[in-house]
């Protein structure tokens, strides 16, 4: 699990806290405050993002981005990023889709769900159909392309969670029969 410094003073009355085991029968070892007996847990961050897709001609085509931030920069993801605090899983992707690549979508399902345990993530990728091919990307990204399968550059690809929803989503395409494919990395 990526490392994470646990809370070293408590959000709720500014006590530092201390690393043990909580006295409510949990197993592992937390910051708890000595004050007020607040249990700091330690959650996975969320990832949310969509696959936007349009069919032009008879073919297949996804809007990939270039990254233009750490990490891999210049390398191509699909738009998506952290979830912010009150916002659902869909709205967050519909947002980033808005900031990274200045599209707009018409919100389809929820089409990858990827346990990333090794950085304690949780990926949440919706599939999304493109309501117009015109684009105004944000400054975390340096251009956006149409691509389809046998144009996509699958090996400047910047993460794995990308790579692997994007073959699932080439193999199943909208108008088959598509489910949540759920996995670990």
């Amino acid at each position: 699990m990526f490392p994470r410094a646990p809370a070293k003073h408590c959000r709720n009355c500014g006590t530092a806290t201390e690393l043990r085991t909580p006295d409510d029968g949990d197993t592992k070892t937390r910051a708890v405050c000595p004050s007020c007996h607040t249990i700091h847990y330690e959650n996975p961050l969320n990832v949310v993002g969509t696959i936007p897709w349009i069919i032009e001609g008879g073919v297949l085509k996804i809007l990939i981005c270039q990254r233009n931030i750490e990490p891999r920069k210049g390398f191509w993801t699909l738009p998506a990023g952290f979830m912010e605090l009150y916002e659902t899983t869909s709205q967050g992707a519909l947002r980033e889709t808005e900031e990274e690549a200045g599209a707009h979508v018409k919100l389809g399902g929820l089409f990858t769900l990827i346990n990333v345990e090794r950085v304690g993530q949780v990926h949440f990728f919706y599939s999304a159909e493109l309501q117009s091919t015109q684009f105004n990307p944000g400054i975390e990204t340096m251009a956006v392309k149409l691509l389809s399968e046998a144009e996509m550059p699958w090996d400047d690809l910047a993460f794995r969670t990308v790579k692997e929803t994007l073959q699932r989503f080439f193999a199943s395409p909208p108008g088959s029969t598509q489910q949540v494919h759920h996995f670990d990395i």
